[in-house]
């Protein structure tokens, strides 16, 4: 397990390594280039790491101006939210309870502001039974579906704070 010590905001420094990080699992997230991936950070309502970019999560409040179909599903579903756009633990570090650890400082910081769920969406086809298992063990719920014009079909999660 890790400590909320080892977890800290996106520093410039890490965009580098995160977005590396991210690239290396582009079929689950998206393929990102460098300049989209320092807009989504600056975006965020929530970027955090760990360590040497071990791990990532990047969450976006309904306010975003983020031109996503995931996001633009949730937006006209709900008046307020925080989506969580990707998380991602490297394969070194996993098992470690790192992405347990940056959920929970995410629900803690976002019950703060006053929101009320947090959503995301998980990949359906191609399947990631891993994802969806580690969404459902932290109290999301699935809530509708979607075929996206990339040709993944995801399933939309969303867990009340």
């Amino acid at each position: 397990m890790t400590s909320a010590a080892q977890l800290r905001k996106v520093r410039s420094g890490d965009l580098p390594a995160l977005l590396a990080l991210n690239n290396q699992h582009a079929a689950a997230l998206s393929w990102l280039e460098p300049a989209s991936f320092a807009s989504l950070i600056e975006k965020a309502c929530f970027a955090q790491t760990s360590g040497d970019a071990e791990a990532l999560l990047i969450a976006l409040d309904q306010d975003a101006a983020y031109d996503n179909p995931n996001f633009a599903w949730l937006s006209a579903r709900f008046e307020r939210f925080v989506y969580i756009d990707r998380v991602v633990v490297a394969e070194h570090a996993q098992g470690r309870g790192l992405a347990g650890a940056l959920y929970e400082m995410l629900k803690r910081e976002a019950r703060a502001t006053g929101q009320i769920r947090l959503a995301c969406e998980v990949n359906l086809a191609p399947p990631n039974p891993g994802s969806v298992a580690f969404h459902r063990r932290l109290g999301f719920e699935q809530i509708g579906q979607a075929d996206l014009p990339n040709g993944k079909r995801v399933g939309y999660f969303t867990c009340a704070l």
